[in-house]
């Protein structure tokens, strides 16, 4: 049993000094403290927020929630505010409040850089240090957030990355595969490595881009494929891991930007806009094309339009 509820400065205060003796060596990150009694644990939040996590967690929450009311007056409802959780969780698939397998992809839009494919498996005790963190899909986020906490999801939540080079990209283009189908193929193979880790998961969610159907037809010729699946549009603002993997390989895909401009010593735009078209004649007049076909998607227009800046 896991119960969730936001305390007041004045019981913040007396928590910590409570379970002062009972902390464990180790703090979650945002965390003021993490502390275990008569098997439950508790883990009090910088915000306020606190988590009581075991079989008799409801006693406990009970406990805490009757000091609140005679030291602030605040009344806590603690079960209608989880039950109302659950009941909000059931109307959006009845996915944030269950372990989940989930996948999200970066990079499609963009002509140069990689697509970057994460999986990552979120227990529900970990969604309290996700919230915590703010996170979001990856782009609702700025960079400049993505990269402040994305290490910490990297340290704490299990995932898998997959990164596709535009030089394989381009290949995948010559054999007839299609954006989606390259998509597809990409979510298959980490979706598998992380099913295959053996985590205890109630649901595999993916971000729908195309219909299941479709999606199973992609990936038909695969060696080894995840099956069951549950598609959902918007997936990244309903699911915790979806969340977490666009936030991930968002930060990837930064980092190997990041490599590209410095090897090349130029400042090289994300997307496919105008400033991309300058940059792309840059990069033939000083390194020729070659280099240019090895770092960019060739199927995008912009292999066209750099030619009017040359």
């Amino acid at each position: 049993m896991t119960i969730v509820f936001k305390v007041s400065d004045k019981l913040k205060e007396r928590m910590v000094k409570y379970y002062e003796d009972k902390r464990r060596e180790k703090t979650p990150p945002y965390a003021v403290f993490q502390a275990e009694e008569n098997g439950t644990i508790i883990t009090l939040y910088e915000s306020g927020k606190v988590m009581f996590q075991g079989i008799s967690a409801d006693i406990d929450a009970k406990l805490w929630a009757e000091i609140e009311q005679k030291v602030s007056g605040k009344t806590i409802n603690y079960m209608e505010g989880n039950q109302k959780r659950k009941e909000n969780n059931e109307t959006r698939h009845d996915i944030y409040s269950i372990n989940t397998l989930g996948s999200d992809e970066v990079g499609v839009g963009d002509f140069f850089g990689p697509i970057v494919v994460t999986a990552t498996y979120v227990s529900t005790d970990k969604i309290p240090l996700i919230e915590e963190l703010g996170v979001k899909d990856s782009k609702k986020l700025t960079d400049e957030k993505i990269i402040s906490i994305a290490p910490t999801l990297i340290k704490e939540i299990p995932y898998c990355t997959y990164i596709l080079n535009n030089t394989d990209y381009n290949k995948y283009q010559k054999m007839g595969y299609n954006m989606n189908k390259i998509k597809a193929i990409l979510h298959n193979k980490v979706l598998w490595q992380m099913k295959n880790k053996n985590y205890d998961y109630d649901k595999i969610i993916l971000d729908q881009f195309v219909y299941p159907r479709k999606y199973y037809e992609y990936i038909y010729e695969s060696p080894n494929i995840v099956k069951d699946i549950t598609f959902l549009t918007k997936a990244e603002s309903l699911c915790a891991s979806v969340a977490v993997a666009s936030c991930i390989s968002r930060y990837v895909f930064l980092k190997e930007f990041d490599k590209i401009s410095d090897s090349l010593n130029i400042p090289i735009p994300k997307g496919s806009g105008e400033n991309v078209d300058k940059i792309a004649a840059e990069i033939v007049q000083k390194y020729g094309e070659d280099k240019l076909l090895e770092i960019a998607k060739v199927n995008f227009k912009n292999m066209q339009k750099y030619k009017d800046y040359l």
